[in-house]
């Protein structure tokens, strides 16, 4: 009888957590798209929050959009970082890197800990996802701003 109780037990729990596990769709709509703030951005950059950390998951995915001359500054983020560039032309560079140019397409990975920037060129807005996961509630550290002449450097 203690099995049956138990398996019984085992049974309506799974069936709860099966309910709690829905497929969530949150339409475009019901995102505010937002200015990036002044701490963590050079120039006018906007950010659209798609995925937020959560019990369920340490994914955050944000699509910024730059203005040409905005750009990040500098930070890491300590499981790396993608960024999918979805359109214009822009900038990324890790510290004590070259600076290099992305454009739509491309797929940028940043490793863990590794201290970088990206933004627009001077002349182009950019566009891109970035995505990264937080590690033990951090999702990376926020450093100086790039300097002008740090952004213009050949």
């Amino acid at each position: 009888m203690r099995t049956i109780v138990m398996t019984l037990a085992l049974a309506a729990a799974a069936a709860a957590s099966a309910l709690a596990q829905q497929i969530v769709i949150t339409p475009g709509d019901a995102r505010e798209t937002l200015p990036g703030p002044a701490r963590a951005y050079t120039g006018t950059a906007v950010a659209d929050t798609l995925i937020a950390p959560s019990d369920a998951s340490r994914v955050m995915a944000v699509n910024v959009t730059f203005e040409p001359g905005a750009r990040t500054a500098w930070h890491n983020h300590p499981a790396g970082q993608h960024l999918i560039v979805t359109s214009g032309v822009g900038w990324v560079q890790e510290r004590g890197g070259d600076k290099r140019e992305i454009r739509a397409g491309d797929v940028v990975w940043t490793p863990p800990g590794v201290a970088h920037w990206h933004g627009a060129t001077p002349s182009s807005s950019l566009s891109h996802l970035a995505v990264w996961e937080f590690v033990d509630g951090s999702g990376g550290e926020l450093m100086e701003h790039v300097s002008d002449a740090e952004y213009l450097a050949e």
